[in-house]
């Protein structure tokens, strides 16, 4: 009764506005999870609609913000307080809590979840797309990048599943300043679900212009650029600073590179034509980088796309992606056979 569960959107650009300026001002190398729970200890406090929580993983999901308190029965029972919900390790019953709360009123819910474990809650979340619920859910360990806890959980094929979902809005932010973006689109959102996907390995801040902020709201954008760009790097969540690292490499070389980040292609799909084609011209050659299955990117018409199209390993991160080719010197080698380039460039045959 205490919350209506209105969203006072002049409010909440003003205080994701703030936070956005606080991580330019002071940048974080950080695993995108943590900056979802800086998202979330700022959210918090000021928006009492918000009420979530995690199937039994809250510790790793990070799905608590600081202050909040357990939902419990208070008095005789007839009232609860709180507003984070200890779910228990019932992905699906979860899921539809969560859907529940929506059809209910009063608060917009999220729930969290490790990516690989998003199969248990897939029915849920169909039907929250299907009925165009407001329902946020948050899965960490998007990746590979993970490490040792091997195949198992290393989620490979499910970023793209969960962008097959009509009308289910799926967001892999790159840093903070996206996770942030996301987190306001996805409140803001009253047609549907969101999917927001988030890393549990350090990622270097990319985002560093406020300018940038607006067209990450579009779902994908030009996150640097060169004059007369030769290739495009397409890439989404950790591949990001991957392809940032690779431009800087192939520009010492004189080649001329474009980044281009979609954190969210359900919402990029959804742009005008004029705007995809101004992000992605049709006659500039694309490779695209994403710790995932490779089939759902060609339809961006990509020369090449580098990803992991079998089940993951038990390693560090780091190892992980070198053994799969994810590494500055594999986009190297590809952007030069995409470009038939002859001149010798270090790390390439």
């Amino acid at each position: 009764d205490r919350c209506s569960g209105k969203v006072d959107r002049f409010k909440l650009d003003k205080v994701v506005t703030t936070l956005i300026n606080q991580f330019l001002k002071n940048p974080l190398n950080i695993a995108s999870r943590k900056s979802s729970l800086k998202v979330l200890n700022f959210l918090g406090p000021r928006f009492d609609f918000l009420l979530g929580g995690s199937a039994d993983l809250t510790g790793s999901n990070l799905t608590q913000w600081e202050g909040s308190e357990p939902v419990r029965l208070i008095g005789s029972g007839q009232s609860i307080s709180g507003r984070h919900i200890n779910f228990g390790v019932r992905e699906f019953g979860m899921s539809s809590i969560c859907n529940g709360i929506t059809l209910h009123g009063g608060f917009i819910p999220y729930c969290g979840t490790f990516l690989t474990f998003s199969d248990y809650g897939r029915n849920a979340i169909r039907m929250a797309a299907m009925m165009r619920r407001r329902v946020i859910f948050v899965f960490t360990h998007d990746s590979i990048g993970l490490g040792e806890d091997g195949p198992t959980h290393q989620a490979v094929e499910h970023i793209s599943s969960l962008r097959l979902i009509p009308n289910l809005n799926v967001w892999r932010p790159c840093d903070p300043v996206e996770t942030a973006v996301a987190w306001k689109e996805a409140i803001l959102r009253e047609t549907g679900p969101t999917a927001l996907l988030f890393s549990r390995q350090t990622l270097e801040p990319a985002v560093k212009k406020f300018k940038l902020v607006k067209s990450i709201s579009r779902g994908g954008y030009i996150l640097s650029d060169a004059t007369n760009p030769q290739i495009i790097l397409i890439s989404t969540g950790s591949e990001v600073g991957l392809a940032v690292k690779s431009a800087t490499e192939l520009s010492n070389y004189g080649i001329r590179v474009r980044v281009v980040s979609i954190p969210s292609t359900s919402v990029f799909d959804k742009q005008k034509i004029s705007y995809k084609e101004s992000v992605l011209p049709l006659h500039i050659p694309k490779v695209v980088i994403e710790a995932g299955v490779t089939d759902f990117w060609w339809k961006y018409r990509p020369e090449a796309v580098l990803g992991v199209d079998k089940f993951g390993e038990s390693a560090p991160a780091k190892d992980v992606f070198e053994h799969f080719g994810l590494t500055v010197k594999s986009v190297i080698e590809t952007v030069s056979a995409v470009l038939g380039i002859k001149k010798k460039i270090k790390g390439v045959n």
